[in-house]
């Protein structure tokens, strides 16, 4: 059975191959020489080392490096913005537990940055791209396309809205600046009511 073979979905049971033809990946188990999927999904095999998974239909989303992830700024330090880490762009689940990034100075923007506070705020929601899942969650919203897709008024907790030149609270008048997703980029979420995308 070779990949092009295999059904686009399987249910959790069904026989995928021969324990000779192909070794048990994820999402998958042996049982007598047979290699079964062991969830809702869909099977694929590497060919490197003819082993075969089966990637979850609507799995836990585990961060990966290069990934896009959505994250809330939690505290601003002089080197560093940390964050709890929301979901991944590509799934509407929650990372399970929670995890915590850290956006360095020198990755906020393109060029230089002389205060991470000039660029996000405390509850500021963030687009950012995974460079280093492990050990720790190191992130960048140095790209055009990422950085803060929403954010509150430091005064009085509205909504900030898009102004000509810095974000505007429709509420007290309050302005602020911020490093903006780039409207259209993977923070874009089809809202036209003016607030950060």
């Amino acid at each position: 059975m070779s990949d092009p073979e295999l059904p686009k979905l399987v249910l959790p049971g069904d026989y995928l191959g021969a324990a000779e033809e192909f070794l048990p990946g994820r999402g998958t188990y042996e049982n007598r020489g047979r290699i079964y999927a062991s969830l809702l999904g869909t099977p694929h095999v590497d060919p490197r080392d003819r082993s075969i998974r089966v990637e979850a239909r609507n799995g836990i989303p585990e961060i990966q490096e290069d990934d896009l992830v959505y994250a809330r700024v939690d505290e601003l330090k002089t080197a560093m913005a940390i964050c709890t880490i929301l979901s991944t762009a590509n799934s509407t689940r929650t990372v399970p537990g929670a995890p915590e990034g850290t956006v360095h100075i020198s990755k906020a923007k393109e060029g230089y940055t002389e205060s991470l506070s000039g660029e996000f705020a405390v509850g500021d929601i963030i687009v950012a791209r995974v460079l280093q899942a492990h050990p720790s969650v190191k992130l960048t919203t140095a790209p055009a396309p990422l950085g803060v897709v929403a954010a509150r008024c430091q005064v009085c907790h509205a909504l900030l809205r898009i102004g000509p030149k810095e974000l505007v609270c429709p509420r007290c008048g309050h302005t602020e600046r911020r490093k903006l997703a780039q409207a259209g980029g993977p923070g874009a979420s089809g809202r036209n009511d003016g607030s950060p995308r």
